[in-house]
């Protein structure tokens, strides 16, 4: 699986902060012998984001695209917004999903925004930038990435079990 990893973060763009999240993403995704094609940081910056996106899904068709950071209600904030901008469809339930997870540790995760879905072929999902947060999400969320991965690549066996 070809995938890229986008962290939205005006101090880690300036490298005034350590990308933890990203890097533990990036770990996470190559432990489980995916390909992380690109991984870079970028300012919470609505135009620069959406040119990324469109970049890593029409250019170069990656299978994957997961962001963190910029999910919440700081007005900097606006990494729902440049997804929506891009996608063809919305898949809501992944990001109810990660609420419900975050919601199990903390109150606060009723302040995120995430958005998941499709750009083409592209599966974009909307992290929480929290290093922990995203400890606590991915190892559940990883079977749903890999099943709606496969879906989008045209498998056709079925989806409903007995």
């Amino acid at each position: 699986m070809r995938c890229g990893i986008l962290t939205l973060s005006d101090k880690g763009a300036k490298r005034e902060r350590e990308d933890l999240s990203g890097e533990y993403l990036k770990k996470f995704l190559e432990e489980r012998g995916w390909e992380v094609c690109f991984y870079q940081i970028l300012p919470d910056e609505k135009d620069k984001i959406i040119a990324l996106l469109k970049s890593w899904c029409d250019d170069f068709e990656l299978d994957l695209i997961l962001t963190t950071g910029g999910t919440g209600v700081h007005p900097r904030d606006v990494t729902p917004e440049a997804t929506k901008d891009i996608l063809d469809k919305e898949i809501p339930g992944i990001a109810e999903y990660i609420r419900y997870i975050s919601f199990s540790k903390t109150p606060r995760a009723a302040l995120s925004r995430g958005l998941s879905g499709l750009r083409k072929k592209t599966l974009i999902i909307n992290l929480p930038g929290s290093p922990r947060a995203l400890k606590e999400i991915m190892p559940s969320l990883i079977g749903i990435i890999e099943h709606g991965v496969s879906k989008i690549k045209g498998d056709p066996s079925e989806c409903a079990r007995d």
